[in-house]
């Protein structure tokens, strides 16, 4: 690919870049790990393609080009596991909505980095990474595969996350983070192919676009705090089933709601309670398939639709869910335990209820779980006063 062409090709990269960076700033989403990886991920790729641009001034030995050259090259290799890094801390924030832990991946991805920058130090002057001769022709060397078995291992090992985590993300989110690990992973397999090419770093502006489509520009319908979606969005949503809702072809839905969340916030604090609501979000979303659908009612309340009409499979989720929360409160990796209470039932299409009417027999269904956890622990309390 010549200098010209691959100039245009960068220059068009960036700018797009440019705008999308602008479409994605959101103010309120500053504070969120996902949003500072994601924008930090577009802005190197931008100083990228401003560097690889500069490593295409082969020949005209006489001029500034053997400068740019060298720069350029230089700096690709040196900073080439940056981006395959940054994306595998999205990837694990994305499945697990844990910043505490995304932020401990630092120290061991550095790793690859320092390893990578010593080698292409130490073999510099002997051409190890690539070689520029007397005429400024830049030649591949022969430890040239070692920065791509980095970068292609940090894409395989983010690859296994998503696919060993599928159930864990929603459908449009697996599909986005897909695209952005695999296109990289193609396009580094063709350019080792066809010497000369340069599709890398343009594949993963075709992956950001992926990602700010379907992750990062999802502000109107999903809750900040958990990830999933928004009470706006439940509505929208319920209004569609009911509607489609027919004989054999109904749905259901669960109306969880955290038990004892005050406690939580008043002996941990404000920060732990927001763990608590994550990790409530996190823990409901494993029990459920791609295709069901979860919010967050309000609060410490959450909202499940179910592509479900029996009622056998509905309580096998239920049970799932009590289940999954026992292991929970068993791991101790929190100070605190999630207690749910859980009302749930199966939308008839006969009856003609509306998402209004709908919501209200489920909440009712909640207040009952409640109340008979409330009897329960006051007559367990009463029977332990009494021995």
């Amino acid at each position: 690919m010549g200098l010209q062409t691959n100039f245009v090709i960068n220059a068009y990269s960036i700018l797009f870049l440019v705008v999308l960076y602008y479409h994605s700033d959101k103010q309120e989403e500053r504070r969120s790990l996902q949003y500072r990886l994601y924008m930090l991920i577009l802005k190197i790729t931008m100083i990228l393609l401003a560097v690889d641009t500069m490593s295409r001034f082969d020949g005209n030995p006489g001029s500034y080009y053997p400068i740019f050259n060298q720069v350029g090259n230089f700096s690709a290799y040196l900073f080439s596991p940056l981006i395959p890094s940054l994306w595998l801390m999205f990837v694990y924030n994305q499945i697990f909505q844990d910043e505490e832990k995304t932020l401990r991946l630092i120290r061991p991805l550095s790793i690859a980095s320092i390893l990578n920058a010593l080698i292409l130090a130490l073999t510099f002057n002997f051409g190890g990474y690539y070689s520029i001769d007397a005429s400024n022709i830049y030649h591949r060397g022969p430890l040239f595969m070692i920065p791509v078995m980095i970068s292609v291992s940090l894409l395989l090992i983010s690859l296994a996350l998503i696919l060993r985590n599928r159930q864990r993300v929603v459908r449009k989110h697996f599909s986005a983070l897909l695209a952005f690990t695999l296109i990289p992973i193609v396009s580094i397999f063709l350019q080792y192919l066809f010497y000369g090419s340069s599709l890398i770093l343009n594949s993963v502006v075709v992956g950001l676009l992926f990602v700010s489509l379907n992750i990062q520009n999802h502000g109107l319908n999903t809750d900040y705090l958990t990830g999933i979606n928004n009470r706006k969005r439940l509505d929208a949503y319920l209004e569609e089933k009911i509607r489609n809702a027919r004989p054999g072809r109904s749905f259901s839905a669960i109306m969880i709601d955290l038990d004892e969340f005050k406690s939580i916030n008043d002996r941990f604090g404000h920060d732990m309670g927001d763990a608590a609501l994550q990790a409530t979000a996190r823990l409901l979303n494993s029990c459920i398939r791609n295709v069901d659908f979860i919010a967050r009612f309000g609060g410490d309340e959450f909202f499940i639709v179910l592509d479900l009409s029996d009622a056998s499979q509905l309580q096998a989720v239920v049970d799932r869910i009590e289940s999954a929360l026992q292991k929970f409160n068993r791991s101790d990796r929190q100070p605190y335990s999630i207690h749910l209470s859980m009302g749930y039932g199966i939308y008839d299409p006969n009856t003609k209820e509306s998402s209004a009417e709908f919501l209200k027999r489920v909440d009712e269904k909640l207040f009952e779980s409640k109340q008979r956890k409330q009897l329960d622990k006051k007559w367990n309390h009463q029977e332990q006063f009494d021995s």
